[in-house]
């Protein structure tokens, strides 16, 4: 089962209740010690000091296994992802499959203008004052990948419109996923 960080206090429980999971005795560590694995790994990849809105970090528990993914701009936060679940009791091994997006001027500059264009927005400022927004921006040579959570199908369409509308964007994948 794959997992994707949904950091606001909102989602937080939707992380901890993905569809229903077999895992019993996967990798020689029971059901309960598979769900303590996930509720551990989810918050100390929440808790790395450099993890915003310009990154994604996802996982997956497979007994004793965790395997990382997603994209950061940092990789500082790459290593530190992976030494933070490392420590996690139970864990046996780490495979770290993070991308690290590329250094680019012109992507910052992405970066900022899709940022102001979602958060700026009225009707979904009021996902800036989380304390780490649920929509993720990420850009890689120009493209941009919104990925997160979003209250209804408004906020949804609404942030694609947003998005797209930022000169010197080449193009758009939204998706972001409507929660509770």
């Amino acid at each position: 089962m794959r997992n994707r960080l949904l950091i606001a206090p909102l989602f937080a429980a939707l992380a901890l209740s993905a569809p229903a999971r077999t895992w019993a005795f996967q990798g020689g560590v029971s059901e309960k010690g598979v769900e303590r694995i996930v509720r551990e790994v989810h918050h100390e990849l929440v808790m790395l000091p450099f993890f915003g809105v310009f990154d994604d970090l996802e996982y997956k528990v497979d007994g004793a296994t965790v395997t990382l993914m997603g994209q950061v701009t940092r990789p500082t936060l790459k290593s530190d992802a992976e030494s933070a679940v490392k420590r996690i009791e139970g864990v046996e091994q780490v495979i770290n499959q993070i991308e690290v997006l590329p250094l680019s001027t012109m992507d910052d500059r992405i970066r900022l203008a899709e940022y102001r264009a979602i958060y700026g927005h009225p009707p979904l400022d009021r996902y800036a004052r989380m304390a780490i927004p649920p929509v993720h921006i990420l850009v890689k040579n120009g493209h941009v990948t919104l990925v997160g959570v979003v209250s209804n199908q408004m906020d949804k369409t609404t942030a694609e419109i947003r998005a797209k509308g930022v000169s010197g964007v080449f193009s758009v994948a939204d998706n972001l996923t409507v929660g509770p």
